[in-house]
């Protein structure tokens, strides 16, 4: 037997130990002397009570008790905090300042994925105050936790989701066009929210990409204005570039509470450590006001995150405004701290940052392509179309690190490379919590599902009889997806290789795989029965990096510039013309 924790789940050591418990201790005591008393909640929740709080932050534990009510062990504090004023405190004034160190549970949510499922979670929640007052005094309460805990590398990002609600809804849009911005900015999709937001406007579309019919007319200034938003960041300039974007259309909700909040952190002393980015809008569902995330240089994940949520209490009772943060002590207490940038944060950070840039670079057909993206953005490639047995190539200012695309999202995503470059269907199978800045164009190939034309609706006829057909596929994630969506029951055989050879064999029915030019298929006597969604390479970045350095603002422009890459489309794009049918 091997005696070993549970994946995810370990053991912390005296020395450890110590640390962590003279961090906390030092953090409590910031926070008893602003005056927030101790609460303690529960580990398990009922789901319905979680789910009532709005997006649950990451993927919870689940189980069934005695009694058939379906559990969650906590993945977060703060909905739990809701609902106990409105239901343990209801009818009491307020207002409530509370603090609380409790462990939090979050089931990875893509198989294998490296990631801590058990977290202590820091924070606080300022109950029944609102305005700018109130809002400064949560992030400056951020900003001194971190300090205590030692991670001094760090920026402060904030926006206020208000603007971008106003906008959507004075642009008279569809709901559903205006449900998939917000879920692109929701997964900061640059790319979807630039082709959201296109000129000629956007046919509605599935989650993969598959056109339904209606097409969006949004006014252009609008759209203009939703692509224009996320691409402002900088000091208290930027809130200026917002207001001069958004006051023609009458749409500055917020923005006056926003900039007096920056103007009294500022004034605390924290300007240099404030990045105003209206990028960092998330959870819609679950903030009404200012959002900020904490990054560190060097840190793959952001370091803490809050917010103004106004409306949740309301779900479990009656409405009270709120504001609050949550950190996690494993991310702060693994922070860099670099010397150089310990009085250095935002854009000084940014523009001080001495390290190369490290860039994830795909092997096999996207490499020539990618090189040469890279090359026009302006960037040294010597070496590295032909690196030999490197893995790493350094030059000047930059290094590339040379993986299959398929592991890019990996490297990026856990802050081994700073941005990379692969295929959308890479960023699609791993779901990578990453920032998607640029469709470089090249590359194009399709996913399809494909049967041997021998077999023509045999399939479809086992399908009628069992209730299920086998598929064979390298890309289980979307296949999953793809029948999903259609409401089918399928079987999925995971094939490393040679995919075509399942339905050839007897192995399964169809196959759902990636082409280019249909070669393969087309010389083992498959046919395409459906498309299931079209791929280009995409530029992208680690979050963290993305917002605490500004050579991959400056990249991503290059790339876009030399790329001149028509926007992705809804449906599948016509066969490319490429030397090989597959990456």
């Amino acid at each position: 037997m091997n005696f070993v924790t549970p994946a995810g789940f370990r053991d912390v050591l005296t020395e450890e130990a110590q640390q962590r418990e003279r961090i906390v201790r030092a953090v409590q005591e910031r926070f008893a002397a602003r005056g927030y008393a101790p609460i303690e909640t529960p580990t398990l929740e009922v789901m319905d009570v979680m789910r009532a709080g709005g997006r649950l932050p990451g993927s919870a534990f689940r189980f069934f008790d005695s009694r058939g009510d379906l559990l969650a062990m906590r993945p977060d504090v703060t909905l739990q905090v809701a609902r106990m004023v409105a239901t343990r405190l209801a009818g009491r004034e307020g207002p409530f300042r509370f603090r609380y160190m409790q462990r939090v549970f979050r089931e990875a949510e893509v198989e294998m994925q490296a990631k801590a499922r058990e977290l202590t979670q820091m924070g606080i929640e300022c109950i029944g105050e609102e305005g700018p007052e109130a809002d400064a005094e949560v992030v400056g309460l951020l900003a001194e936790a971190l300090d205590v805990a030692g991670a001094r590398g760090y920026t402060l990002a904030l926006a206020t989701v208000g603007v971008l609600r106003a906008l959507l809804d004075a642009s008279g849009a569809p709901a559903w066009w205006k449900e998939r911005v917000l879920d692109a900015y929701h997964a900061s999709n640059f790319v979807e929210l630039d082709r959201l937001t296109a000129p000629e406007g956007v046919l509605q579309a599935d989650a993969m990409g598959a056109a339904r019919g209606e097409r969006a007319a949004v006014p252009p200034v609008f759209a203009a204005a939703i692509r224009a938003l996320p691409r402002i960041r900088g000091g208290r300039e930027a809130i200026d570039e917002v207001r001069a974007l958004v006051a023609p259309l009458g749409c500055e909700d917020g923005l006056d509470a926003f900039a007096r909040t920056f103007d009294l952190l500022a004034e605390a002393g924290l300007g240099r450590r404030i990045l105003v980015d209206f990028s960092v809008m998330s959870s819609f569902d679950y903030y009404t006001g200012i959002v900020f995330e904490a990054y560190a240089p060097g840190l793959g994940t952001p370091l803490g995150s809050g917010g103004r949520y106004d409306n949740m209490i309301a779900a479990y009772g009656t409405s009270r405004p709120a504001a609050g943060f949550a950190f996690f002590l494993e991310q702060a207490m693994a922070a860099e701290c670099h010397p150089e940038r310990a009085e250095l944060s935002g854009a000084s950070v940014q523009d001080a940052d001495p390290r190369p840039l490290r860039i994830a670079v795909p092997k096999g057909s996207l490499n020539g392509d990618a090189i040469a993206a890279l090359a026009a953005a302006g960037l040294d490639v010597s070496g590295l179309a032909d690196p030999g047995r490197q893995l790493i190539i350094k030059n000047p200012g930059v290094e590339y690190v040379i993986v299959r695309p398929t592991d890019a999202p990996a490297f990026v995503a856990l802050g081994a490379a700073d941005c990379g470059i692969c295929g959308k269907d890479s960023l699609l199978e791993a779901d990578p919590d990453v920032v998607e800045l640029v469709d470089l164009g090249f590359g194009a190939c399709r996913f399809v599902v494909a049967e041997p034309a021998a077999a023509a609706g045999a399939a479809d006829e086992r399908y009628r009889e069992l209730g299920s057909i086998r598929v064979a596929t390298k890309y289980p994630g979307i296949t999953q997806a793809h029948y999903a969506r259609k409401g089918m029951q399928v079987e999925i055989v995971k094939l490393h290789g040679n995919i075509e050879l399942a339905p050839l064999t007897g192995m399964a029915e169809r196959i759902v795989d990636i082409t280019a030019t249909g070669t393969t298929l087309r010389e083992n006597d498959l046919v395409v029965v459906e498309e299931v969604l079209s791929s280009t390479a995409r530029f992208f970045a680690n979050a963290c990096a993305f917002r605490t350095d500004a050579r991959i603002v400056q990249l991503t422009q290059a790339l876009a510039r030399a790329s001149e890459a028509p926007q992705a489309q809804d449906g599948p794009a016509p066969q490319a013309q490429a030397s090989k049918d597959k990456e």
